[in-house]
């Protein structure tokens, strides 16, 4: 084993040479990289000491406490270089913070008394005699020192602006690894009350592994002009609750120790039982948001000169809003959001109604039943309206004159614990209200809590606005499939229509005409089966799938001559093949389709033109031509309007979907739509269907 540590350290020796090499070629880059340089030189004396004392006592472990003194000044380098690199972020200038830091300081004192402690034997044996030969001062020391590493590690990453971790990111995973394996070694050593020799060997090896990292840290500090980071609210208060953890628990084992030595036959287990108990309390302490409130206010109290943190509230709050999907979620949002920057215990939610008045939306340990709305002319209301100002009913008591001696009864803080009233604004037009219970901390609002609370409800009421809206737009859009629906519903039922006028129209003349009469009841059968459709159509809506059969597109041509046979132009109907053409698709919707399309035929067309009805088909699909002698249509007009529904240049006679829906409706079922016109030279309309499967093999 010995062996083992004389190599794994020179190892680290060698790496930390080389490393040393590369800072001293590139110290005059950049200023910053001095204090690495400083560094770099006392791990590669201390890794080079414990090489020499291996070396020479090759086989007595006793020599490995003479290297701790070495190693206080290698830790003392490295706090340096956390403290240089958080000073220059803080202040633009490397070394002020240490100048003005009290905690640098004692700090620096305490690390020089124990490496006077590490080298001379005289003050170690007065302190120790003091103090008592059972207090592990060496690794008690060292594993705070790994703990405050830790911390300042923390520190530097977690307040650096995103773009900044680049530079040190390196940096923070070396030196973490460092004092994340010291803090296993003397937390360890201090539990048994002994070193831990192999683990403490291994960290020669683990040194040299690190280096590379430490390297690049190097380069790109000496290559970057570091600034921008700035201490932040959330890194002082992790990074102190790490600390103090880290001490609590230190000191807490020092207790179970003393248990231990003192506790007779009993002392391990009334040790084990101490130590639990601690762990226990440290997570009920830390599980608890009152305690957490507390910490919170003596730290705004006592270390900032601002309460909060801007940044991190505002991003924060625009990552809740974001991932809400509901009006309810949104309010539950609104309440936790509020509650959570002043550390209050729950609350509720006052929206307005369409009526202009407030009701409770939602409430979060509101801890009352509020069955009370509030109305738009009540007087509170109006105060709000007026002054928009946060009402602290603490306040209120202590001075009712503040707000005009509005009555505010109904919010007794006696009775109901009510604490804020929360205005939400939208523009000038109060949206809702928060109502919050008493903090977990109470505690006196300045300026700044009030204008946070302002500023988050008027965003709040902007994601309150946004949410109405998008529902509103999801309803306008159902109203439009319904409308939709509708529209295609008239529009086919005017057909019928103007088929039943023409039989009326013609029955006075052709009343004792058979052929009249037969033509005019198969007319009305066809209407009755067509406005039967139509109403199953309409009770089953439009999310139902087609009910696609076998049709013969022959019959449905012959239909359409007999149904248009009334209307100028005749329909001519011509079939290019004498088999039959079968496609799969509703039987009434094609008629309908190709019906529309031969009457808007029939009406661009003068009675001495011509209006003709194609049926042919190719190896897979079938073909239907409409052609007309009509006045066509420009260019322009057919890629602008012509399907472009509710878009008609019949006047007050169309609606103007007919050909929309035809287009929409063979595209739907695979086809195609093509029309070619020219003005005064008619058109043509050719449509496409696959044919139906059997139909392929024919």
């Amino acid at each position: 084993m010995e062996g083992f540590v004389f190599y794994s350290y020179l190892i680290a020796a060698i790496a930390y040479f080389l490393l040393l090499l590369l800072a001293a070629i590139g110290i005059k880059k950049n200023t910053i990289t001095f204090p690495f340089f400083i560094a770099v030189a006392f791990s590669l004396l201390w890794a080079a000491y414990i090489c020499t004392i291996q070396y020479r006592w090759f086989s007595d472990d006793l020599s490995i406490p003479d290297s701790l003194g070495y190693e206080t000044l290698r830790d003392a380098a490295w706090f340096f270089v956390l403290g240089t690199l958080i000073s220059r972020q803080r202040y633009n200038h490397s070394y002020k913070l240490l100048y003005q830091s009290s905690f640098a300081y004692v700090l620096g004192v305490f690390m020089l008394f124990l490496f006077s402690f590490e080298i001379s034997d005289d003050l170690r044996g007065h302190v120790l005699h003091i103090i008592g030969e059972k207090v592990h001062v060496r690794l008690l020391s060292h594993l705070v020192f790994s703990i405050i590493g830790l911390a300042l590690i923390e520190d530097l990453y977690r307040s650096a602006a995103p773009e900044l971790r680049w530079v040190i990111k390196f940096l923070c995973i070396g030196l973490g690894s460092l004092f994340t394996i010291d803090f296993i070694v003397y937390s360890k050593s201090l539990l048994f009350t002994k070193l831990d020799y192999p683990l403490w060997g291994s960290r020669g090896i683990i040194n040299a592994l690190v280096t590379p990292l430490l390297a690049v840290s190097m380069y790109r500090l000496q290559t970057t002009n570091m600034s921008g980071i700035a201490l932040s609210r959330t890194v002082v208060f992790h990074s102190t609750v790490l600390m103090g953890t880290g001490l609590y628990l230190i000191l807490m084992s020092l207790a179970g120790f003393y248990i231990r030595d003192f506790g007779g036959s009993w002392g391990e287990v009334a040790e084990i039982l101490f130590i639990f108990l601690a762990i226990v309390i440290l997570l009920v302490l830390f599980a608890s948001g009152k305690i957490r409130a507390q910490a919170k206010v003596i730290f705004n109290k006592h270390i900032f000169s601002y309460r909060y943190d801007y940044r991190e509230e505002w991003l924060k709050l625009s990552k809740t809003v974001a991932k809400l999907n509901s009006l309810s979620d949104l309010s539950e949002a609104i309440i936790k959001t509020m509650a959570d920057l002043i550390d209050s215990s729950g609350g509720g939610l006052w929206l307005k109604d369409d009526q202009g008045n407030y009701y409770l939306a939602e409430a979060r340990n509101l801890g009352f039943e509020a069955s009370e709305d509030i109305a738009a002319n009540h007087e509170m209301v109006q105060f709000m309206t007026d002054k928009q100002w946060v009402i602290d009913l603490y306040q209120f008591l202590k001075d009712p004159g503040f707000y005009n001696h509005i009555d505010l009864s109904y919010w007794s803080p006696a009775e109901k614990k009510v604490w804020l009233i929360i205005p939400l604004f939208l523009q000038n037009d109060l949206e809702a209200f928060v109502v919050l219970t008493q903090a977990r901390a109470p505690r006196a609002l300045n300026w700044e809590d009030h204008d946070l609370l302002k500023t988050v409800g008027k965003q709040l009421a902007n994601a309150l606005a946004l949410k109405r809206a998008s529902d509103a737009l999801s309803q306008s859009r159902q109203f439009e499939a319904y409308n939709r629906i509708s529209a295609y519903l008239v529009h086919d039922l005017k057909n019928l229509i103007a088929q039943i006028a023409l039989i009326v129209k013609n029955a006075e003349k052709h009343k004792s005409n058979p052929e009249f009469i037969d033509d005019a009841i198969t007319t009305l059968k066809n209407v009755v089966n067509k406005m039967d459709h139509l109403i199953v159509q309409l009770k089953q809506g439009n999310g139902t799938p087609d009910q696609n059969i076998r049709i013969n597109l022959a019959e449905i041509a012959a239909d359409l001559v007999i149904q248009q046979a009334g209307n100028k132009p005749a329909l001519q109907f011509i079939k290019s093949i004498d088999t039959d053409i079968f496609v799969m698709a509703e039987k009434e919707k094609i008629t309908a389709i190709l019906g529309h399309l031969v009457q808007n035929a029939q009406d661009a067309t003068p009675d001495n033109g011509t209006v003709k009805l194609e049926l042919g088909k190719n190896q897979q699909h079938a073909m239907i031509k409409i052609l007309d002698t009509g006045c066509g249509m420009e260019k322009k007009f057919i890629a602008e309007r012509l399907f472009k529904p509710f878009d008609t240049t019949k006047g007050n006679a169309g609606m103007g979907i007919g050909v929309y829906e035809a287009r929409d409706y063979i595209i739907k079922h695979s086809g195609t739509c093509v029309v070619d016109s020219k003005p005064g030279s008619g058109t043509t309309f050719t449509i496409t269907l696959p044919l139906a499967d059997d139909a392929l093999t024919l």
